[in-house]
């Protein structure tokens, strides 16, 4: 490695601290420059001492000591960082980051910081499952934080479940990955569809889908960390904008194949996540249908296909990846889809399967391609799913386009 990068490590005040010392480790094995920043509860766990052995470089937990009078501490070091990593990340340390507390050298300068940040939390499974951390780990990974699934397994509290940190060597690669990509898909334009689409029936009452926008949302975030021009083509979703995207919103199908096709005209990349209404009512009544009025007729006509037409439409070296939630024969059903709307890559998923259907933070697919592979992630994160499809996607176009795979 011509240049150290230097990794920030910060230390959350739980049992798991101890893995710490092993992540840090391995990480100067690897040959990073590693920077460790502690709470002061977790300095009752592990010594500073020990961290600064294996780093070489004194361990910061005190807000009020400056080590040198030149710069501020927390401002420096997180200037200094391609990356942050807080292993563990209590259900306080979590908290504290996402509300913007900052009263400890690790939450100071995750606010101060400008790189991309990966949390592990680790806690007691009941912990875990609160809703209030759950909201708050949502709150980072809207926010571009990349948020490490706990293991499960015996818990130090006498629990099992899910609450244990990733074992170092796990998140010793996540680090070795994201840097590697870092930037890597600069220069190319994605277009990414995320969320329903909304087809009127009156103006109260309307025909969509369950489909919450978390998966192309996902993309969205993970393509603009890695250096792509985004633009988001977003149907109703309760999610905040992603930062960095250019925010294209949309209610009708109609509307978002319009959408699209605009965003075609200078893109190299359409990602299809969202899942628009395939039938709409011929007739919109002008008002709202009264119950004194008897049911209504409600005559359907299929809505137009955002895939087809812009897979006809498409430019030379444009890429175009569709998704297929299917609740049967999915990689049948899949290809079939593939083929027929002569797409590159689809992404198919069995929505009926625990943590892989709609409003949920995971996702278990199947990557199907024209030349016949089949690639079956485990169930992970939407955030680490996102990064699997566009690094295939990288892949592809390296290998069609001739483009380079660095």
């Amino acid at each position: 490695m011509a240049e150290q990068q230097s990794i920030l490590v910060g230390v959350g005040g739980g049992i798991a601290a101890y893995k710490s010392a092993a992540l840090c480790s391995l990480l100067v094995k690897r040959g990073y420059d590693v920077q460790v920043l502690m709470t002061e509860h977790a300095t009752r766990f592990i010594q500073p001492l020990t961290l600064q052995a294996l780093t070489k470089h004194p361990v910061i937990f005190d807000t009020f000591i400056e080590p040198s009078p030149s710069e501020i501490a927390h401002i420096a070091v997180a200037d200094r960082a391609m990356l942050y990593v807080i292993a563990p990340a209590t259900a306080n340390l979590i908290a504290k980051f996402a509300h913007g507390l900052a009263d400890d050298m690790v939450t100071t300068t995750a606010l101060a910081a400008t790189c991309r940040t990966v949390i592990a939390p680790a806690m007691n499974v009941h912990m875990y499952d609160h809703p209030a951390v759950q909201a708050n780990l949502q709150i980072l990974r809207e926010r571009g934080v990349i948020v490490l699934d706990p293991g499960e397994g015996p818990l130090a509290c006498g629990y099992t479940g899910k609450g244990r940190m990733p074992e170092p060597e796990d998140i010793a690669q996540v680090v070795e990955a994201m840097l590697a990509e870092h930037q890597d898909l600069a220069g190319l334009h994605f277009v990414i569809t995320a969320g329903p689409t909304v087809e009127d029936i009156d103006p109260v009452r309307y025909l969509s889908n369950r489909s919450s926008g978390k998966m192309g949302y996902a993309l969205a975030q993970q393509a603009v960390q890695r250096g792509a021009e985004v633009t988001l083509v977003s149907g109703p979703t309760h999610l905040h904008p992603v930062p960095g995207a250019k925010m294209m919103y949309v209610r009708s199908t109609t509307e978002m194949l319009s959408g699209v096709q605009q965003a075609m005209k200078d893109a190299d990349v359409l990602i299809a996540a969202a899942a628009p209404a395939d039938y709409r009512p011929v007739q919109v009544y002008r008002q709202k249908w009264k119950k004194a009025d008897g049911l209504p007729q409600l005559e359907l006509e299929q809505t137009p296909d955002i895939l087809a037409n812009v897979s006809l439409a498409r430019k030379a070296g444009q890429t175009i990846v569709g998704f297929a939630a299917e609740t049967r024969d999915a990689i049948a059903f899949g290809r079939r889809k593939l083929t027929e709307k002569g797409l590159d890559l689809i992404v198919v998923n069995d929505v009926s399967q625990p943590g892989a259907g709609f409003d949920v933070d995971t996702n278990q697919v199947i990557l199907l391609t024209q030349s016949g592979e089949v690639d079956e992630l485990p169930l992970m994160a939407k955030s680490n799913v996102a990064d699997r499809i566009l690094t295939r996607v990288k892949l592809m176009r390296s290998q069609k386009n001739g483009e380079p795979q660095g």
